[in-house]
């Protein structure tokens, strides 16, 4: 019968500080959506919406949204 290996942190692991590409960005106010999947965000509205205005013009077929985290509201972009 085999043993049951249980893995173990070496303790040069805990101590190590995080690379720099590991963090998780800042997030802000205004969330860009593109079908369905956050790609970024933004802290005023108007920097999100030309953003999403850009992504709709080189792609019309996806569907392009403003997030505003505080209040839970959706804004559909259009070209």
């Amino acid at each position: 019968m085999l043993a049951k290996v249980t893995p173990t942190k070496r303790s040069d692991q805990d101590d190590a500080p995080m690379q720099k590409g590991q963090q998780r960005p800042a997030e802000e106010r205004y969330r860009l959506r593109v079908d369905g999947q956050e790609k970024r965000s933004f802290k005023n509205k108007d920097a999100a919406l030309t953003a999403g205005q850009v992504i709709k013009k080189a792609f019309p077929v996806v569907m392009v949204a403003v997030v505003d985290t505080d209040t839970g509201a959706a804004e559909i972009v259009t070209a």
